[in-house]
Formats: C-alpha cells, structure tokens, sequence
C-alpha cells in the first residue's frame, strides 16, 4: 500500500520538508492519501520544539513556538485555508460569491480575526495542559486532524471547475485508501492515555457538521475547506483531550 513517490509528492506539496525534484506532479491527487503521515512529520517537529522549549521558558513560551514551528514547517497551507474560508463563508452570499471570495488572495477582516482567535485558541488549550503530555499531544493532533479531510473527499464533490491550488483535492480515497490512511492517522494516539481516543469522538462530529454545511453552500468542498477542515479538527482534539484531563 506504502508508496514512496507518493509519499514524498504530499511531503513536498504540503510542506516545505526538502523533497526530490524528480517528482510526477501528475499523480499529486493520489498521495493526499498520505496526509496523516505528513502529519506525522510536522506532529514530531512541533513536539520537539515544544519539548526543547518548555526547558528554558513558560508553557505558553513553548506553546507559541511549538505553533509557530508547524507554520513554518507547512508554510501556513492550512492556516491560509482557513482564513480563506473565513473570508468567503464571512462575507459571500452564494455559491459563486462565497468561491470567487476564496480564490483572493488577500485576507479580509473575516480572515483575520478567524486565525488570529483559532492560534490563540490553540496556544491556550496547549500551554494549560501538563508539559509532559504535549509533545504526544501534538503529534497526536497533528496526525489525526489530516483524515477528515479525506472524509470530506471521500464524500462530497470537488465545488470549483478549473485549476487552482486545490487541484490535489480531486479526489476520492477509496476503502482501502482510507483505511491505510485512518491507520496512520490514529497511531499516534498510542502514546496518550487510552481515553484520549474519546477525543476523536467528537473531532469526527464536528467534521461531519463542517461538510454539511460546505455542502449546503457551495455544493462540495474546495481545497480551502479542506485546510479549515484540517485546522477545525486539531483545535477540536485538542479541546476534547483538554476536556477530558479536567474530569477524569
């Protein structure tokens, strides 16, 4: 199932981890299957620099940073589709308002004030939990949070005509494709306390609403919803996991 081509073509569409040149654009589509193990990378990277940081400073110190290292890492892929979407779901009205909304690439008052909230948001929920737990915690995230954009690729139609950056999105995983990537996905969550797997619970939900309502405005999903899937879903795991150390 593995395939080292695809593999390093989401690696190196996805990130700005260095990759072979010789790569066939061609077959980017397919290796979207491959976003979890991306997770996995930008996952480690983030809880390294956590953990390094959380020796010299403040959790929220490391918090920042470790948040800061996964922008880097990513070049803000998702980050910049989740403003987008804020954007066009903020400010459109209509299918091809809310599309012609996202294809700008300048960031509107929507944009901004939905990224700015969703990092605070993120630093928080990171900087409040036991030091000890985040580095897992943040690989965990980072892994898990890339398979509900392929629930949203496995169910719903691509929403745009035409070529743009989320041409990758035109795509549907089949069962075999989403299995190896749910697997990927949830491995992580090995090193967390077993009821830490509670919080995919409701990742899952939230994820399920989000497309729904994608659906209902413009008809499917673009490469841009995708991010804000990708974002809404570690923000989610994250509160679940927070959630659940308060009470148990």
């Amino acid at each position: 199932m593995f395939k080292l081509k695809h593999f390093q073509l989401a690696l190196s569409f996805y990130t700005r981890l260095p990759t072979p040149q010789n790569l066939d654009y061609q077959q980017l589509p397919q290796a979207s299957v491959y976003l979890p193990l991306v997770g996995w990378m930008v996952g480690l990277g983030c809880g390294l620099v956590f953990a390094g940081a959380a020796l010299l400073w403040s959790p929220w110190t490391a918090a920042i940073l470790a948040v800061v290292a996964g922008i880097f890492l990513t070049g803000a892929f998702h980050e910049d589709g989740f403003a987008d979407v804020c954007d066009g779901f903020g400010g459109g009205w209509g299918q091809e308002r809310i599309l012609e909304i996202m294809k700008d690439s300048r960031v509107g008052a929507y944009g901004a004030i939905g990224i700015g909230l969703l990092l605070l948001l993120k630093i928080s929920v990171l900087a409040a939990l036991p030091m000890a737990v985040v580095p897992w915690l943040l690989w965990a995230g980072h892994s898990a949070s890339r398979l509900p954009p392929l629930l949203l690729m496995r169910r719903y139609e691509y929403a745009r005509i035409g070529a743009s950056k989320g041409a990758a999105g035109v795509f549907k995983p089949n069962s075999r494709a989403l299995g190896f990537a749910a697997l990927c996905a949830l491995l992580p969550l090995l090193g967390l306390p077993l009821w830490c797997w509670w919080a995919v619970l409701p990742m899952l939900a939230v994820n399920a609403l989000l497309g729904g309502y994608f659906y209902r405005q413009i008809g499917g999903y673009t490469g841009d919803c995708l991010g804000a899937a990708q974002q809404v879903a570690e923000v989610v795991f994250y509160l679940a996991v927070s959630g659940l150390w308060t009470f148990i």
